[in-house]
């Protein structure tokens, strides 16, 4: 069985710009995404989908992960991730998809293989928090309306609950994650 992970990072975010090169603990969220992606090892190929050249450089170096550029009409503030998901299935066949949110930085890599495990016996699955989404690629060519989600969901012990949207969002994770700021 062919799996391919995915992180999907758009350069524009209406409510936190440039969200994804932002650092968590010292590493811009999508490097620790990926990174945690090739820390599973379980990947056969680890993909990062950008319309940035910025992230895409910010990525190209990091071993095992391949950059796709995304079009421009798979990265407006309206598309729904399933038609990026499928872009990526399109270049990068596989058996099944897994994508990690990096707005979730904190996530353990068992997750991972849930959804996987999950996406096999149920063609989709998504974890609550919707930090990691999984799909076999027939689920992902036959889709339907990419707004009606019907994943089997799982709940993802582990996951950090905020979804980083705004830096108060992002502060939140650190305040929780490391220990007290003496200043």
């Amino acid at each position: 069985m062919k799996v391919v992970g995915s992180v999907i990072a758009r350069l524009g975010s209406k409510r936190l710009n440039y969200k994804n090169l932002l650092p968590y603990k010292g590493v811009p969220l999508v490097v620790r995404a990926l990174n945690k992606m090739v820390e599973f090892k379980s990947f056969d190929q680890i993909v990062v989908s950008t319309d940035s050249e910025l992230i895409a450089r910010t990525c190209m170096e990091l071993s095992g992960v391949a950059v796709l550029r995304r079009p421009p009409e798979l990265a407006l503030d309206t598309t729904p991730s399933i038609p990026v998901f499928q872009h990526i299935v399109d270049h990068f066949p596989c058996d099944v998809h897994l994508n990690y949110n990096c707005n979730f930085p904190e996530c353990p890599i068992m997750v991972f293989e849930q959804a996987i495990d999950l996406a096999c016996r149920h063609d989709e699955s998504l974890s609550v928090p919707y930090a990691v989404w999984a799909q076999t690629s027939k689920c992902l060519k036959d889709y339907g309306d990419p707004f009606n989600i019907t994943a089997k969901k799982f709940d993802a012990q582990g996951v950090f609950a905020t979804d980083i949207h705004t830096m108060d969002d992002l502060l939140s994770v650190h305040r929780s994650h490391q220990p007290e700021l003496a200043w």
